[in-house]
């Protein structure tokens, strides 16, 4: 594991010897600052990124895109996204898979917030670029 500085801004950073993380203290930094209500815990490794988040209930992400594919796990609430077009509702249990550079968004359904864990592979940061 390398000593670099982290990909994303605020993130927490893998050090050599450092193995585990308490999601509820390492950080708190918002999923992308300029499109999504997304927010909570990141920590980043040499070639992943992993992310515990939260949605507020009726919030969620605009149109975005990000050079590095991503998964989402479904914890708590419903998710109802779409990505590169198509429309997919997910429900605890579920897992999505967004493929790189695709423009995908989606949002936490007004009756409760949604509560996510994201892993992204380590060639750019969290956070996305906002659609044109």
């Amino acid at each position: 594991m390398s000593d670099q500085a982290a990909r994303t801004p605020g993130a927490t950073r893998a050090r050599p010897g450092e193995y585990l993380f308490d999601l509820a203290q390492v950080n708190h930094i918002l999923g992308g600052p300029d499109y999504s209500t997304a927010n909570g815990a990141c920590v980043e490794g040499d070639r992943m990124i992993v992310g515990l988040m939260r949605m507020p209930a009726g919030t969620g992400a605009a149109p975005h895109s990000h050079p590095n594919e991503q998964w989402i796990y479904i914890l708590e609430g419903t998710f109802q996204a779409t990505i590169g077009g198509t429309e997919v509702t997910a429900a605890p249990g579920s897992v999505l898979y967004i493929p790189a550079d695709i423009v995908h968004s989606g949002k936490a359904t007004p009756q409760a917030d949604v509560v996510f864990f994201t892993v992204k592979d380590g060639s750019h940061g969290l956070q996305g670029i906002k659609a044109a």
